[in-house]
């Protein structure tokens, strides 16, 4: 025991090593062992190699979604614009409109039963002004 205390070791406390498979019965369970295995293995690998395929599948179906609805939305902004400036020249006209109304009757009607003109801006003119 002495010879532990200083750290070094007899003989006697070396197991040697003897290989389980040297009997039949250990061969056969490595070899079931290693079959099950690689069976486990190329299950999972099948099972990773579809999930793949999967989400490849959905990558492309919504690669396509994604540019049709850009599609969609470049023909919206087109439409959007085209009624935008339809309704920008709707209220132009509705401007001219009323500029004319206004010169032609309203400023006529005014003239008529002596009321002072109107100005451009709408209020009445003064002989201070």
């Amino acid at each position: 025991m002495e010879g532990r205390s200083n750290g070094s070791s007899s003989e006697a406390d070396v197991v040697p090593f003897e290989p389980a498979a040297s009997t039949p019965g250990h061969a056969d369970q490595l070899d079931a062992a290693g079959e099950t295995i690689l069976q486990l293995i190329h299950r999972a690998a099948g099972v990773a190699e579809e999930n793949s395929r999967h989400a490849v599948e959905m990558a492309q179906k919504l690669s396509h979604q994604l540019r049709a609805s850009e599609d969609r939305v470049a023909e919206l902004e087109v439409e959007a614009a085209t009624y935008r400036e339809r309704a920008e020249r709707a209220e132009q006209w509705l401007r001219r409109i009323y500029s004319e109304i206004d010169n032609r009757f309203l400023r006529q009607r005014d003239n008529h039963r002596g009321t002072p003109q109107r100005r451009e801006d709408g209020r009445p003119r003064s002989d201070l002004n």
